[in-house]
């Protein structure tokens, strides 16, 4: 049963994430501490979004924003190894209340401003962003879809914002594999459960570009936007008890 809900939540969750430029580890992350601890939501959620990166790079391939790609992955890169790391020797759940309230402010100026670009960004802004999205990754297993604010404000269409994510974040979740490997972070099981959810992450994909073809932009950019806040939402709603304690 387990298997079975976890692909069913696969399904569902790479779904909505295509759709809303991101954020299906945020939705499964609950879902893998239900059924599997705490302890193996980082490493599971990891294999299973190689798989389903990998899935998107493949059929938005002709998409790829290279110049995001080339300023995002030496930062992605090297702040995955070093969140990887750091989750295997501490655990900071208050960081990610600092997400969420990023991800409610970046939302809340898009809808208050009414515009398609909310704030100006540059190619060269992925490279610290890109190292503080990776970082915080390796280290709380998710932030959430922290970085389509800035895909959205440097311009990029649905099917670019997809492709150019995924790339990355392929990358990124190869870097964190290894490093989760070599410091013990894994069990077998959670090979097996990331695969699990790996794989049903290509249905939901399918299911979810359907119906991307069938959307505007502007209507995807309220979708991702939505998501956005939603997220933050979502996250400060899971450390409720953390906030409590404040």
């Amino acid at each position: 049963m387990t298997i079975f809900w976890l692909a069913l939540a696969g399904i569902i969750g790479w779904f909505i994430s295509l759709l809303a430029g991101g954020g299906s580890s945020l939705i499964l992350m609950p879902i893998v501490g239900t059924f599997l601890g705490a302890i193996a939501i980082a490493p599971v959620i990891t294999i299973s979004g190689i798989f389903g990166n990998s899935e998107r790079v493949f059929v938005y391939w002709q998409k790829i924003n290279w110049d995001i790609v080339k300023w995002e992955l030496p930062g992605a890169i090297f702040g995955g190894i070093l969140g990887a790391f750091t989750l295997t020797k501490l655990k900071l759940d208050w960081l990610s209340i600092l997400v969420a309230i990023f991800l409610i402010f970046s939302a809340a100026s898009y809808f208050f401003k009414n515009e398609e670009k909310s704030f100006p960004v540059k190619a060269w802004y992925f490279l610290p962003t890109g190292f503080v999205y990776a970082f915080f990754s390796g280290l709380i297993g998710s932030m959430g879809p922290v970085l389509a604010p800035l895909y959205i404000n440097y311009g990029l269409q649905k099917e670019e914002l997809l492709a150019t994510q995924a790339t990355n974040r392929v990358i990124v979740h190869l870097v964190k594999v290894v490093v989760y490997g070599f410091f013990g972070a894994f069990k077998l099981p959670y090979i097996g459960y990331g695969i699990v959810l790996g794989l049903a992450a290509l249905p939901g994909n399918w299911l979810g570009h359907l119906v991307l073809q069938k959307i505007s932009e502007k209507q995807f950019r309220q979708l991702v936007i939505s998501f956005v806040m939603f997220s933050g939402i979502l996250i400060l709603w899971q450390q409720r008890e953390l906030l409590l304690f404040w």
